[in-house]
């Protein structure tokens, strides 16, 4: 598991597995499940519970079963007091027998979000309430190589201009230090990085920027500008903006909304996706990828994760 700064983490379990959630979930943390589905897998199921009580059963806040039988489909519940409510049930199947996966559990304070393999599955209305919920289950034909409980981090209230990027100010208490994260030995093609978060209720803009740590140039500048509906792209080199590029047959990003920016690095170019949607190709105006060793995320106090530098 490849995480910026997880707060729990179970490594291989077995399976049936039930692990204790220390704290209890939180609005605005995610849990994240890797593993792998078996060839012959007909169902497994994931449950966040109150407690693991077997006699009487503990109830079950949010329970997800993906079933691999014809017609497959994933059924969602809740049990409370010994007895199951009304299903859920989504008739699409994100998952493959024989192949691995990747789940993240949302908790919102309404609701949990589930995304599979980057790409928004289904939402789950809580009927029980969150902070009663304190374990989480796993059981069926499926193989967990980690599961991690994931705090979101805070990214500054800086914002770049768009004339010249932020400069950092220790002496300025109006302000903080922004994210970075080293991209060891640089980019290179095939290279990938994810980045996970929510934008807060207000906010108005924010930006990643894959830089140079050697000086100041910025190789690629995403730029969401959410009150004008505009996505940016543009590099900074040689002390001086390039032309902007903002052209995109739809905007991606909502205030206060989870979201999921992929940058794959292609031999010609930066492909980008947004929410498991291909978004945009940006042609590579620096050529010697490798100097590109720095991830650098600006914003307006957006909950911030970043996987898989």
């Amino acid at each position: 598991m490849s995480v910026t700064n997880p707060r729990q983490t179970f490594s291989n379990p077995t399976i049936p597995f039930a692990g204790t959630i220390l704290g209890g979930l939180l609005p605005g943390e995610m849990v994240l499940i890797q593993g792998s589905v078996p060839s012959d897998a007909d169902r497994f199921q994931i449950d966040f519970t109150c407690g693991s009580s077997v006699k009487p059963r503990a109830d079950v806040a949010f329970h997800f079963n993906p079933r691999f039988q014809k017609p497959p489909c994933i059924v969602c519940n809740t049990l409370q007091k010994e007895r199951w409510g009304r299903e859920e049930i989504l008739h699409q199947m994100p998952f493959t027998t024989g192949a691995e996966f990747e789940i993240i559990v949302l908790v919102l304070t309404d609701q949990f979000k589930v995304a599979v393999d980057g790409a928004h599955t289904l939402e789950y209305k809580h009927r029980v309430a969150l902070q009663r919920v304190d374990t989480i289950t796993i059981s069926g034909k499926i193989s967990v190589s980690a599961v991690g409980v994931l705090s979101l981090l805070r990214s500054p209230a800086a914002s770049p201009t768009e004339q010249e990027p932020e400069k950092n100010s220790s002496t300025d208490p109006g302000s903080s230090v922004p994210f970075t994260g080293e991209l060891l030995g640089g980019l290179r093609v095939g290279r990938s990085i994810t980045i996970r978060g929510q934008t807060n209720q207000n906010a108005d803009r924010f930006c990643v920027n894959l830089r140079m740590s050697d000086s100041s140039d910025i190789a690629l500048h995403l730029n969401p500008r959410l009150k004008k509906g505009v996505f940016v792209r543009n590099s900074f080199l040689s002390q001086r903006w390039g032309p902007e590029e903002t052209s995109s047959s739809a905007f991606p990003f909502t205030a206060g909304q989870y979201f999921e920016v992929v940058i794959l690095c292609d031999p010609q170019q930066f492909r980008v996706a947004v929410n498991g949607f291909h978004q945009l190709d940006y042609k590579h105006r620096v050529q010697e990828l490798k100097r590109v060793t720095q991830l650098e995320v600006l914003g307006d106090r957006n909950r911030l994760l970043v996987l898989r530098l």
